[in-house]
């Protein structure tokens, strides 16, 4: 099963248990999904779904930081609601020592030696921790580790 038909799956089973909230959060996905096949008139791989998903829950931490700067509980706890719903799709987070390793493969697989090759090591990590890694907080280690 694809991480689609998953999620169309999802949909039907919070539709018939009258899930109001997390209907309303798998339809947003599906919603993206949807609109992300009509702009580019392709069929979405589990790969670009991946990739919406984070989108998706990038925006909700900025919006839940948002709130609580408004103090806003009641809608920042609507938006962490959301993205539990949305991390349920995503593969199982890689540890700090997995993302160490892997910067470092990549450092010495592209020959980098400085801050200026960051765009090439950059390269080769995303699509290796796409769903498994805060792209973030990797882009940080990255810079950390070629000295900038």
């Amino acid at each position: 099963m694809t991480l689609k038909e998953r999620i169309i799956e999802d949909m039907k089973a919070a539709m018939r248990a009258k899930d109001a909230a997390r209907l309303s959060a798998v339809r947003l996905l599906l919603a993206a999904m949807k609109q992300k096949e009509v702009d580019e008139r392709i069929e979405l791989a589990d790969a670009d779904v991946l990739g919406i998903i984070e989108k998706m829950v990038k925006q909700r931490r900025e919006s839940i930081a948002q709130y609580e700067k408004a103090a806003r509980q009641d809608l920042a706890e609507v938006e962490r609601f959301e993205i539990g719903v949305l991390s349920a799709y995503l593969p199982q987070q890689m540890g700090e020592a997995e993302v160490a390793q892997a910067i470092a493969v990549a450092v010495a697989e592209s020959g980098a030696s400085g801050v200026k090759d960051m765009g090439k090591v950059m390269a080769l990590l995303k699509p290796r921790l796409a769903g498994r890694a805060d792209m973030g907080k990797v882009s940080g280690l990255v810079k950390a580790k070629l000295g900038g």
